[in-house]
């Protein structure tokens, strides 16, 4: 087993602190095989039963790309449209997609019911291999910020228009849309807390001792 030093543990929460959500992307493309080897690392992550549930669709093409941003820009303004205020002006400034800049669109889904993994350990908590999916993406998040990537995940979508552009099965669960590029700025504060949105709270807020 490999031996992991204080220097290295260091750098690991170095590495955790300066995973953000990137938004604003230089057009730069990935070297050739960066993709490959990310997804690669992404592939080691845990899953529930060894099932690897995760599918991923690199989103290469432009008419697929056109269908996704048209959903973003929907429900982008609905999301806009249920804001007041102060809070509406400030949602208007935030950008929110990197869908025009990120070189690499990758979207990820789940397989409800893989053969692999016989099932194990999903029987009482199926949402498991949710989850596991999740597993793998924050897997790529850590490996690509360890390159120098970044990664955005676009949420403002609706799940069926994402399917439908994507041409996948109609049982695969929709799970994320990662934008992934070289970030224009670099920074270890969450962009939604510089612009003002949200501020990070104290963790003894989610400790819960019983």
């Amino acid at each position: 087993m490999p031996s992991f030093d204080a220097e290295f543990r260091t750098k690991l929460q170095e590495l955790f602190t300066w995973r953000r959500d990137v938004r604003h992307f230089k057009t730069d493309p990935l070297p050739p095989d960066a993709l490959d080897r990310l997804l690669a690392i992404a592939d080691q992550a845990p899953s529930v039963g060894l099932s690897q549930p995760w599918r991923f669709v690199l989103v290469e093409k432009d008419a697929p790309r056109a269908a996704i941003r048209s959903s973003f820009e929907v429900h982008n303004k609905a999301a806009l449209d249920g804001l007041d205020g102060d809070r509406a002006e400030l949602y208007a400034t935030l950008k929110l997609a990197g869908l025009d800049q990120a070189p690499v669109h990758l979207a990820v889904f789940c397989d409800p019911d893989p053969d692999q993994g016989g099932g194990l350990g999903r029987q009482t908590m199926p949402e498991t291999l949710d989850f596991s999916a999740v597993g793998a993406i924050q897997t790529l998040w850590l490996a690509a910020r360890a390159e120098g990537i970044g990664l955005g995940w676009l949420s403002i979508l609706n799940p069926d228009d994402v399917s439908n552009a994507l041409d996948v099965p109609i049982d695969w669960r929709f799970i994320a849309y990662l934008c992934i590029g070289y970030p224009q700025q670099e920074t270890d504060t969450p962009e939604l807390e510089r612009a003002g949105w949200e501020h990070r709270s104290p963790l003894s807020q989610r400790i819960f001792r019983r």
